[in-house]
């Protein structure tokens, strides 16, 4: 714990955001999750399962905190050794704050229309992880494994995790009824969507720069967001004048930044921004800390 290094300012925020993350949740999980009786993905989704099996098999009601805790010490291992320690910092802050709040509210429905439920639950759930990954912290549990094994190991953690939600949605459509799994399916797909729509840094967009200041561009993308460039010379089919085009490939959350750059650079630049779908190759992501 000696190599952190603590802003008071940013932190505070970030304490904040990810207080006010995890009393939305814990109020999705006790209106939403629980009235519907889904299961949700990760370490969130087996919580509750195991909580269900407790209570109607065994007679036993445990506290979702105790389960989360112990579900995620794991993972939370894996956080402070590989990924980042204020990252892990204020992710235990989620899943602390998640389980006792999940434990103390009570709930109270708001309806009782399952497909209502899967839908406006999701969408909460995929906001509150937007909040949390905005300001570097996670939800927990396959969150960190998710993030170790892309930056980490290089690995797509895509069909690990769907694989692990699976099981759980197996497990609860055995144990509680097929009808409750489904649902949850609409649940996670409405979640990741909502995810996808709103949190864009893991998302890449590749620029196409036709200026005669190439050089001073360049350099701005480096600075602004320090990726890197390429510059070869084209031909222009109209005027049959030689520029200089710049190819790069940003964040997608990066590209108004940059684009503004450039503009500010070279008013009469040209710019494509283009979605990319994949990458091969090394490619700059922020740390996490």
């Amino acid at each position: 714990m000696k190599d952190l290094k603590f802003d008071p300012k940013n932190d505070l925020k970030r304490a904040i955001v990810v207080a006010i993350a995890s009393v939305l949740m814990a109020l999705n999980i006790k209106t939403f999750v629980r009235t519907g009786g889904l299961y949700p993905g990760g370490a969130t989704g087996l919580t509750i399962l195991v909580q269900r099996i407790a209570q109607q098999y065994f007679n036993v009601l445990l506290p979702y905190s105790l389960i989360n805790i112990l579900l995620n010490a794991f993972p939370v291992y894996i956080g402070f050794r590989y990924i980042g320690k204020k990252f892990t910092l204020f992710s235990c802050e989620m899943i602390l704050l998640t389980g006792f709040l999940t434990d103390l509210i009570p709930a109270r429905p708001l309806t009782y229309d399952t497909l209502l439920i899967s839908i406006f639950g999701g969408l909460v759930n995929g906001a509150v992880m937007t909040m949390c990954l905005s300001v570097n912290a996670t939800t927990g549990g396959t969150d960190f494994i998710s993030i170790y094994l892309s930056q980490k190991r290089g690995v797509d953690s895509f069909n690990t995790i769907l694989g692990f939600n699976a099981v759980i949605l197996l497990a609860a459509g055995y144990f509680f009824g097929w009808d409750k799994a489904l649902y949850s399916i609409i649940f996670q797909y409405t979640s990741t969507q909502t995810l996808r729509l709103l949190y864009r840094k893991y998302q890449q967009e590749t620029l196409f720069i036709v200026t005669d200041k190439w050089d001073e561009v360049s350099k701005a993308i480096h600075d602004t967001c320090h990726h890197g460039s390429t510059i070869w010379a084209a031909e222009g089919g109209y005027k049959e004048e030689w520029r200089n085009v710049v190819y790069s490939v940003i964040a997608r959350s990066d590209v108004k930044r940059v684009t503004t750059v450039i503009r500010e650079i070279d008013p009469g630049a040209f710019i494509n921004a283009i979605p990319t779908e994949r990458i091969l190759g090394r490619f700059y992501q922020e740390t996490k800390d």
